[in-house]
């Protein structure tokens, strides 16, 4: 009797232990600014975090700031809604892109919105020291956001052991206005890049935040398509940022470009023409101005006057001393590896820039994996257009129309596992040699990236076929 009384006694104490010590898969998480907490996905272990505050919201004398602190909050918040897209122009539903992304005007826009979103398998668990991704999304620096329906990729990353992380920063007049008032009222002196330093404060949430998350605050890989691509180069090259960065993706944002940056004493004395004609001389004056009126202003004006102001990255000396080309020349980059590709029928060749660079890179000590890819997408004779891969490397062909094959699917997850390989080990093949190679002056190889209705196509070649400009976005 006392032998069966002890026994059932262990049995309940190890219980009772096995019970208290097991961990919670979606705890309550402290972060700069307060406590949070995420939501259980569909995918098992996989938990999100949607609109988490990174900086203060950019409003009222806050805007054309560079980003300031996150305002704390009390209680648990909620990470279970995204945060607002920025400030811009709605996409024509009826437009090719807008019937690409399915464009919404449901999508709110407000000047309130530099939130990100996280998905990872290892909440609260700070020893896990995962990789971390950190997608910047494209647009033209005008337009989208990030969580646009093709870019829904959190959970498929997550499930392979990579933290997915999405940004959203300030766009279009917002995000990259000059003027001589600005710059004067700024303690560095500076006025524009507003979006790179939002990208880089949100950068810099991630390395005091991210091991809460399971994450490995030295192990961030940014990666970006377009203007997202471009953001990425800026990220690399600017002495405010690189020295975040473990690993670099540029998704048709060109390579070793010879194209001059915008000086910002060019910039912002266009912008200061422009806001002169409209008599707004005063920084009071420029803040009191809706989305609304800032647009059809910089469009009036430029039909009024033949001078049209863009919105775009100038180069500052402070976020950026130089181009990205200028400042890799230098040797003064981010040292480490990078991946960079475009698309069969992309809005320009890039096989060049991106070969230059490579070559740029071995002599520096660094390898760059490059690629093309070249599937031409059912559906249309639309071609491998500017942004058709994003389908692709997400693994989000689900949130298309087009009639994707098994050999799509096929393509896509090769195409996740090599991206996401590469924020892991700096190389898509893994931790083992593979097919793909780094680009060098002697092996000059782009990785091939196709399908057929039932498989993947991967070739390995010195001379990728470009097609020319099918579409822009």
């Amino acid at each position: 009797m006392k032998n069966t009384t002890l026994v059932s006694s262990l049995f309940a104490a190890l219980l009772f232990a096995a019970c208290t010590t097991k961990t919670d898969p979606n705890p309550v998480l402290t972060v700069e600014g307060g406590q949070i907490q995420g939501v259980e996905t569909p995918t098992a272990g996989i938990v999100s975090y949607k609109g988490i505050p990174f900086a203060a919201p950019p409003v009222g004398d806050l805007r054309w700031r560079e980003p300031q602190p996150v305002i704390t909050w009390e209680g648990v918040k909620s990470a279970d809604q995204y945060g607002a897209a920025a400030m811009q122009t709605t996409w024509d539903p009826n437009s090719f892109y807008g019937r690409e992304w399915r464009a919404s005007g449901s999508v709110p826009f407000s000047e309130d919105c530099l939130y990100l979103n996280i998905w990872t398998p290892a909440a609260g668990k700070p020893d896990s020291k995962l990789p971390v991704a950190m997608w910047i999304h494209g647009g033209g620096y005008r337009e989208g956001f990030a969580f646009e329906p093709e870019m829904d990729g959190g959970e498929d990353w997550a499930s392979r052991g990579v933290i997915f992380v999405s940004v959203t920063y300030r766009l279009g007049v917002f995000g990259f206005f000059t003027h001589p008032l600005l710059s004067a009222e700024s303690p560095n002196g500076v006025s524009g890049n507003y979006g790179l330093m939002d990208q880089a404060a949100a950068l810099k949430w991630l390395r005091n935040n991210i091991a809460q998350f399971g994450g490995d605050p030295n192990n961030i890989t940014i990666y970006g398509q377009s203007a997202g691509a471009g953001s990425v180069q800026s990220l690399s090259a600017s002495p405010q940022s690189r020295g975040l960065i473990a690993k670099a993706i540029s998704m048709s944002g060109g390579g070793l470009n010879p194209n001059p940056g915008t000086p910002l004493a060019e910039a912002q004395a266009a912008t200061k023409a422009m806001m002169d004609s409209y008599e707004k001389t005063s920084l009071e004056q420029m803040r009191a101005l809706s989305f609304d009126e800032l647009t059809k202003m910089t469009s009036d004006y430029a039909t009024a006057s033949g001078q049209r102001v863009g919105w775009r990255p100038v180069i500052d000396n402070y976020f950026l001393t130089g181009t990205f080309g200028e400042t890799a020349l230098k040797g003064e980059i981010a040292n480490v590896p990078y991946m960079f590709g475009f698309t069969a029928n992309d809005s320009s060749d890039a096989s060049k820039a991106i070969g230059d660079f490579g070559a740029l890179r071995q002599r520096q000590g660094k390898p760059i994996y490059a690629y093309m890819f070249t599937r031409q997408l059912p559906g249309d004779s639309s071609g491998a257009f500017h942004s058709s891969d994003l389908w692709y490397i997400f693994h989000s062909l689900r949130h298309s129309w087009r009639p994707f094959t098994a050999g799509d699917d096929k393509l896509s997850l090769q195409m996740v596992d090599y991206w996401t390989n590469f924020a892991k080990y700096g190389n898509p093949n893994g931790q083992s040699a593979g097919r793909w190679v780094p680009y060098t002056a002697a092996t000059p190889g782009f990785m091939v990236l196709d399908a057929n209705e039932t498989d993947a196509v991967l070739t390995m070649t010195d001379s990728p076929k470009y097609l020319g400009p099918s579409l822009r976005r």
